[in-house]
């Protein structure tokens, strides 16, 4: 497991429950599973977060500079996955309120809500999460993001 990969979900989810909670957002079956849709976006984007981090880390980048570089790298994949199902989930809000399907506009409306929840904890909270973490000089080791001590890496492969 990553490391802050449990606490950052929980927060992510906590915080799309105050967002429900603000908006008086009323959880049916379709809204749950539009929240349960968005809980796998979000779990994609830490995915792609930390995978990019450990190709850096790879090619031998610092941590600091390898936690920006992923970041970097990930973020078109993440932006365009969830600005594409947010624009699918406007879609179907449209459509459920043009037919008075609640069940529909529930679903687009919780999926909307909890990818923009996601997007933006996935990007803002979890930078900045590693970026104290580094900047206090915790003892953050590569050994946490299962890559391979420098010796490992300085050995080239074949050509």
């Amino acid at each position: 497991m990553m490391p802050g990969g449990f606490d950052h979900a929980k927060r992510q989810h906590l915080l799309t429950f105050a967002v429900f909670k603000l908006l008086s957002v009323t959880l049916t079956l379709a809204g749950i599973a539009g929240f349960i849709l968005s809980i796998g976006m979000a779990v994609d984007a830490n995915v792609l977060i930390f995978a990019r981090l450990k190709e850096e880390l790879r090619s031998g980048r610092g941590l600091a500079s390898a936690i920006e570089a992923g970041f970097d790298h990930a973020w078109p994949s993440i932006r365009d996955s969830n600005v594409s199902s947010m624009i699918t989930a406007g879609i179907l809000f449209w459509f459920g309120r043009y037919t008075g399907a609640s069940i529909i506009t529930g679903f687009a409306l919780t999926l909307f809500l909890g990818v923009a929840v996601s997007m933006f904890t996935a990007i803002t909270v979890t930078r900045t999460f590693l970026r104290l973490l580094v900047g206090r000089g915790l003892p953050m080791n590569e050994w946490l993001f299962n890559v391979a001590p420098d010796a490992d890496r300085s050995a080239s492969p074949a050509d």
